[in-house]
């Protein structure tokens, strides 16, 4: 499969990053907890990068920029999950370790992709 522009983006392969942790740790849940806090988990981890490389995609920068911002809703439902399921302990304080650069990496790096798009433009214009 040929690599596209969004998949060279640093906070695309983060989101990514963050998504596949979420799935390796809550493959290892029990049937309820996997059915309920699980798929909402990965569903939100998940829609991060979908929603970066769907803005990408989209054609404008308007568009792109209102991706992003779903994006980072996204990560703010992950985090939501996340804190449940160590609640609940389904995480480990070894699993929080593990995700907790990624998730404080994300918010800042989604707001950084946010800034920038469209900055390069506004220049050329003069804005």
């Amino acid at each position: 499969m040929a690599r596209t522009n969004f998949e060279n983006l640093r906070v695309y392969r983060q989101a990514e990053d963050l998504a596949d942790a979420v799935w390796d740790i809550a493959l290892g849940w029990h049937t309820f907890a996997k059915d309920t806090v699980g798929k909402q988990v990965v569903r939100s981890a998940d829609s991060i990068g979908a929603n970066i490389a769907e803005g990408a995609g989209r054609g404008t920068y308007a568009d792109n920029r209102r991706f992003v911002r779903v994006a980072r809703g996204s990560l703010n439902e992950t985090l939501h999950w996340l804190r449940r399921a160590f609640k609940r302990k389904l995480l480990s304080e070894k699993d929080v370790k593990g995700l907790k650069s990624s998730v404080d990496n994300l918010a800042p790096m989604l707001n950084a992709y946010l800034n920038s798009i469209g900055r390069d433009a506004k220049k050329k214009n003069g804005d």
